[in-house]
């Protein structure tokens, strides 16, 4: 069959991606819960008739990864010739998804005149799907993931269009949260419905053999692309090492080692050496370890290019069974989501020596709390989740951002939606001065996030990293600040491990402040005239200045000003760091 011509295949690509975009848009603009709606955790896709991810929204990373392998299992158990028009699988079991249970990941095939046409497919996290803590994201105390909450293998949730009423009964009955998880459910099935009709619509256009015909010229030319990338790559073996803090209270460190390596065309990462697996929730399925390993080779080799099963197939992603990285069922996967930006930064720092240009350094990371309780002026239990993101790693030519994601693309959930519908009072929400890793280009400043919960029975289950291991520099750029999370700020504030399971009392400011991230290259090379920048932006305190930067400041309020001579003095007293060095 001899593919579509240029001006159509391109208008095709386009509605593809159109199409992608506008299921998202439905989930976002339909969900019930604040992490779908404002912090829009959730991701979609289309799909060609074999199972292959064609085209995708612009989601998380970590879910689009896994999602091919969701599919493929989701096809597995209901074999294509068993589909009918209407049908919509649902799963949520970790191994075949993405490696928690609160990821729901439904799949609903597109037919146009009895023939299989694609499938259009979306996952969301969803806010509670019980378990042992409210958000079915503990850390502490697990040691299977039974303790985790309702596994869903394979299921027809939907036949003909028909829910059944038996199984989301069930799914209903194993939440603290009911209106929102069926609310959020019924949101990504209506949401798929609409990329069906888009679908039909682009096939009654075009007809199905031109569509079929440029779904697979498009998966080929995204391979070639991401191939011609990875040959840009210098061949070679690149080590890289990092830590996550502990997998709770009185536990080791867990060790992140990877290889990454380039031959050619093909890029393999592998993270032999890497800790075993935990007795706790602190666990990697290993679709949702290669799908941030995917991620990171994407940003830097072939950022622009399409992403679907084109751009996986030149990397293998592999990781010892029994890791942490690659668990063995049932061990434990809810709180996983914290795991995925030191896979992601592994690989950048892997490859930091052989596209010094292109990484970055790392990031704050983020904070992602779930919360449990008695909302007393609603008369209601209630479960709020949490998204405190902050600074992204210095880059070889500009500094970090604040308050962003930076391997995944979500965003801090507003003010304004938590106090609206939660037992919360968000009393600070702010940089962190002299958070941010010093270098040539500094990175992202740390973000605090002060909460004041109106609750009784309240249950913080944390979520929270680099409280031990501060975020790495490159290239002679500084680390951030640690991060930390305390409950009542102040003289008598108490803190807060980063993987504890607690209780707080109504009234009680839970303050989560996050590490600052890492800089990228010699401090001391900074242009002054930024360092003062930062100053009256309030990034960089005064002494911060003279002591990581070597500039000293004079003046004040608006007037402060930099003192060249006084600054050139310092800088040439100041040890120079080594500029092939990187904090790890």
């Amino acid at each position: 069959m001899t593919g579509p011509d240029p001006i159509t295949l391109g208008v095709i690509w386009g509605a593809l991606q159109s199409i992608a975009v506008e299921i998202g848009t439905t989930v976002h603009k339909t969900a019930y819960s604040e992490q779908a709606r404002e912090g829009q955790d959730f991701s979609v896709a289309v799909f060609d008739p074999a199972g292959r991810m064609v085209a995708q929204g612009p989601y998380s990373p970590g879910h689009m990864g896994a999602m091919s392998f969701a599919v493929k299992n989701a096809l597995a158990a209901h074999p294509i010739e068993t589909l009918r028009p209407g049908d919509a699988i649902l799963l949520n079991d970790p191994l075949l998804g993405s490696g928690h249970f609160p990821d729901f990941f439904i799949t609903q095939p597109a037919f146009h005149d009895g023939a299989l046409i694609g499938f259009a497919v979306n996952i969301l996290h969803h806010t509670d799907v019980g378990g042992q803590r409210p958000g079915s994201q503990g850390v502490v105390g697990i040691f299977d993931y039974f303790q985790e909450g309702l596994r869903i293998p394979p299921t027809k949730v939907w036949r003909a269009y028909e829910e059944d009423a038996a199984v989301v009964g069930i799914i209903a009955a194993n939440t603290r949260t009911p209106d929102k998880v069926l609310g959020d459910l019924r949101a990504q099935r209506s949401a798929l419905r609409v990329g069906e009709l888009r679908l039909v619509e682009l096939v009654e256009r075009y007809g199905g053999d031109v569509v079929s015909g440029a779904m697979d010229e498009i998966i080929a030319r995204t391979e070639a692309s991401m191939r011609a990338a990875i040959r840009e790559v210098p061949s070679g073996v690149y080590h890289f090492e990092d830590f996550l803090d502990d997998c709770g209270p009185g536990t080791d460190p867990l060790r992140v080692s990877v290889t990454v390596t380039v031959d050619g065309d093909r890029m393999t990462i592998d993270y032999a050496g890497s800790s075993p697996q935990t007795a706790s929730g602190m666990n990697s399925y290993i679709n949702y370890t290669r799908s941030y390993s995917y991620a990171a080779v994407k940003c830097l080799a072939d950022p622009f290019g399409p992403m679907n099963e084109g751009a996986l197939r030149p990397i293998t992603v592999s990781a010892p069974a029994g890791s942490f990285l690659n668990p063995r069922p049932p061990a434990g996967g809810g709180p996983r989501a914290i795991i995925c930006y030191r896979t992601f930064e592994a690989v950048l720092g892997a490859l930091a020596r052989a596209l010094p240009e292109r990484v970055a350094a790392a990031s704050s990371h983020f904070a992602n709390p779930t919360f449990g309780g008695w909302d007393r002026a609603r008369n209601r239990r209630f479960v709020a989740y949490e998204l405190v993101l902050s600074g992204t790693g210095a880059r070889a030519t500009k500094d970090g951002c604040e308050a962003m994601a930076s391997a995944f693309n979500a965003s801090n959930i507003p003010v304004e939606a938590q106090e609206a519908n939660q037992p919360i009072v968000v009393e600070r929400f702010e940089l962190v001065r002299d958070s941010a890793g010093p270098g040539t280009f500094r990175g992202g400043c740390g973000i605090r996030r002060d909460m004041r919960f109106l609750a009784d029975d309240g249950k913080l289950t944390n979520l929270s990293e680099r409280q031990t291991f501060p975020p790495y520099g490159l290239f002679g750029g500084k680390p951030g600040i640690l991060a930390r999370t305390l409950i009542n700020p102040g003289p008598d504030e108490e803190i807060v491990h980063g993987k504890a399971s607690r209780e707080f009392a109504y009234g009680d400011v839970i303050s989560f402040q996050q590490s600052g991230a890492g800089g990228y290259g010699d401090p001391l090379a900074r242009d002054p005239a930024r360092v003062l920048d930062d100053v009256l932006d309030d990034y960089v305190g005064i002494d911060a200045a003279r002591s990581d930067y070597g500039v000293v400041i004079t003046g004040a309020g608006v007037d402060l000003r930099v003192d060249e001579a006084a600054t050139q003095r310092l800088r040439g007293t100041l040890k120079l760091p080594d500029e092939n060095s990187s904090k790890k």
